[in-house]
């Protein structure tokens, strides 16, 4: 569980350190990847394509 501690009733500056630390935690992209089943073949697919264009990107020089 992700906790803030508000210090002199700055409710802004805690709900930003919370929401980066939600994000930096995981928990947003676990939730999008078990929102949807994808076979094991489709997963390995997209990693593979995806691997191919980070490559291509960086060989892009």
């Amino acid at each position: 569980m992700t906790k803030v501690v508000v210090q002199g009733g700055d409710l802004d500056g805690a709900m930003r350190k919370f929401k980066t630390k939600f994000a930096r935690s995981g928990v947003p992209s676990e939730i999008k990847k078990r929102k949807n089943y994808l076979k094991p073949s489709i997963v390995r697919r997209n990693k593979k394509e995806e691997g191919i264009k980070n490559s291509r990107k960086h060989n892009r020089d």
